[in-house]
Parts: structure tokens; sequence; C-alpha cells
């Protein structure tokens, strides 16, 4: 049965294994999860404005090449967030001898890359979306 010196000395002891470099590397996975995300969404607002440019000139403009640079830095960057945080678990690991979930920086990156899965989803559909081609192709509206 565990005392309540030695569970506090366990929590101690817990807490001086947090250190500066874990708790950057923990908060680094969820800011480039969102940075993925946001990155994919930024998207479609490259292509609107690329249609309405296309509407307002009544011809057809080349397609932006910066929407192929986004639409590819959205699934990088998720992939990018969950490598972090295997490299977080890894260095918790061996340098502590604990889980990734043990610490709360652990937890923080554990719980962040499992929702990125979902977001990692989103980041990919998107670089599918732009590269598949728009059936009903860009409408100039009435340009006579």
């Amino acid at each position: 049965m565990e005392t309540s010196s030695s569970a506090a000395l366990s929590g101690a002891a817990q807490d001086r294994t947090v250190t500066p470099g874990m708790v950057i590397t923990a908060l680094l996975v969820p800011v480039v999860a969102v940075l993925g995300v946001v990155t994919s969404l930024r998207v479609q607002d490259i292509d609107r404005d690329w249609v309405h440019r296309q509407q307002a000139a009544c011809r057809h403009m080349p397609f932006p090449n910066m929407e192929y640079v986004v639409a590819w830095s959205g699934p990088i960057l998720g992939v990018a967030a969950m490598a972090v945080c295997a490299l977080l678990a890894r260095w918790i690991r061996r340098r502590c001898g604990m889980r990734l979930w043990d610490t709360w920086p652990g937890l923080l990156a554990f719980v962040c890359a499992m929702l990125n899965i979902l977001a990692i989803l989103l980041e990919l559909f998107m670089l599918w979306a732009t590269y598949t081609p728009d059936g009903s192709g860009p409408i100039l509206g009435d340009c006579g």
C-alpha cells in the first residue's frame, strides 16, 4: 500500500521529469496540427479567389500553382505532428522510463495526435480535391 509521503514523492519525481524541452515539444504537436488544418482550409480560399478572378476577367486564367503548394503542406504538417508525437514518446520512454501519457505534456501531445488523425483525413481530402477536375468547369458569367 502506498502512503501519502510516497505518493507525494512519486508526484514530485514525475514533476521533475517534465523538462522545458518536453513541454515545448508537446506544445509543438497541436500547433503543427492546427497549421495543417488551416493550410488545408486555405486551399478553398485560393480556389474561390481564382474563380472570381476568372469571372471578373471574363476569360479562362491559368490555375494558381500556390494552391498545389498549400494543398500539399496540409498533409505534410499533419504527418509531421504525428512524427513529433512519436519522437516525444520515444524520448519520454528512454529518458524517464514512462509511457507518453504518464506526463502532462505527453498526454497533451497524445490527445492532439489522436485528434489529428481526423485532421489528416481532411487534409488528404483537400489534396485530392485540388487535383480533381471540376466537372462543370468554371462559369464565366455574362461576358457578352
